[in-house]
């Protein structure tokens, strides 16, 4: 039986924060045992929805009648920028924006990452990755693993592959950081959208003049995309492409160093690393906020009327977690299934770039506790700073010893 529209009493807010490294918000688990779909109020004051439940979350990934454009969604914590929101996507940027203009952004891109051209990068990503284990080693401990090992390798992975000079990593990585701070304010976030506009400006006409071989010159030869279509590409790309593994390589590996008896599982048995790899993306569940989508018509999920044109957030975090889905989901254990977790998305719109992380991760982990056995926080758990305030989540710097 299909519950009439929330009144606005009953409606809660985003449970925005974590209470401890690893754990989604209490309140999110609360409010999925309760109910997998709740109504919620947004900060503008808009009626909307937040859905915990796993197979509600994973049935509106994929269903066409729930849009990813940017001019109908509505963000679930306060960001400054709300107004400037609601106006459809800058060409381009096809991550908020539903087919066909989807589809002919990421159509092109698709073929630059199948699992077959991730698995023939491998060999340079193990060569990343042990550049990166010998500097550390040769600098000594401790060292920040964020700074040294988990940003590095995809940062020098993604620019390769798009042609991106590495050398130029400040600036992107300091651009990428403000977009995704959600305390960012209307200044920063308008200089950093102009600065990584004229970045990527100035690299197209590097390529014009002098094209490679990486995706970023393939598709200016294709000549399919304008400049500031190239430049939003190319912007997505970039920044997907270093923030979410780095996060994963550093969160992850606090998550292995807080389970001993984990890690001592995968250095035992190194066959362990695909699932370990599935386990770590499922049990963190690093998309802070979000995914976000709207109704584009009256639809009934999990016995709630979600009406056209109502906003509504997924919480990724709370469907990874759901027994429902995941026997004991709040354990971790690297030797069960993982398979099914959302942590890539579900349908059109899964990530592009899932299994370039996967490989990168399924790389740099067993290397970097081979090369360091002995590997352990340089500081008490209780203070490595986090990212709580980032819609990605992580780490913001992991000081370990060996």
């Amino acid at each position: 039986m299909t519950q009439s529209d929330p009144a606005r009493p009953e409606a809660i807010t985003f449970p925005f924060g974590r209470p401890g490294p690893f754990e989604p918000h209490e309140r999110l688990v609360s409010l999925r045992e309760e109910g997998p779909v709740t109504p919620m109020v947004y900060p503008d004051g808009t009626m909307g929805w937040l859905v915990t439940g796993y197979s509600a979350v994973r049935a509106i990934l994929a269903d066409p009648r729930f849009s990813s454009r940017r001019e109908l969604l509505n963000v679930p914590v306060p960001f400054p920028l709300m107004q400037e929101m609601r106006r459809p996507a800058d060409p381009g940027l096809f991550i908020r924006m539903d087919p066909p203009d989807h589809t002919r952004y990421r159509r092109p891109l698709t073929a630059q990452f199948t699992v077959r051209r991730m698995k023939q990068l491998e060999p340079r990503i193990r060569e990343i990755t042990e550049e990166r284990l010998a500097a550390m080693e040769k600098a000594g401990p401790p060292q920040d693993l964020v700074r040294e090992f988990a940003l590095p390798i995809p940062s020098l992975v993604i620019c390769e592959l798009l042609g991106v000079p590495y050398a130029d990593r400040d600036e992107f990585q300091r651009f990428t950081a403000v977009l995704l701070n959600l305390e960012s304010s209307v200044e920063e976030i308008r200089a950093t959208v102009a600065g990584f506009g004229a970045f990527f400006r100035r690299l197209i006409e590097a390529k014009r003049a002098d094209p490679a071989d990486d995706l970023l010159s393939g598709l200016i030869a294709d000549g399919d995309l304008t400049d500031e279509e190239l430049s939003n590409v190319g912007f997505l790309l970039l920044a997907a492409g270093h923030e979410t593994t780095a996060n994963m390589l550093g969160l992850g590996t606090f998550a292995l160093l807080r389970h001993p008896g984990q890690l001592a599982a995968l250095r035992a048995d190194p066959s362990l690393i695909d699932n370990a790899v599935e386990e770590l993306l499922r049990y963190l569940g690093i998309i802070h906020v979000g995914p976000l989508r709207a109704a584009l018509e009256d639809v009934e999920v999990e016995g709630r009327l979600i009406r056209a044109g109502d906003p509504v957030a997924l919480s990724i975090p709370a469907a990874n977690r759901d027994p429902a889905r995941f026997p004991d989901p709040d354990r971790l254990d690297i030797t069960s299934p993982a398979t099914g977790h959302l942590t890539f998305g579900h349908g059109l719109h899964q990530c592009l770039g899932q299994q370039l992380a996967r490989v990168e991760m399924r790389t740099a982990f067993p290397m970097l506790f081979d090369r360091f056995p002995g590997l352990r926080l340089a500081v008490p758990a209780e203070e490595v700073p986090m990212r709580d305030t980032m819609s990605i989540y992580g780490v913001r710097e992991l000081p370990v010893r060996w």
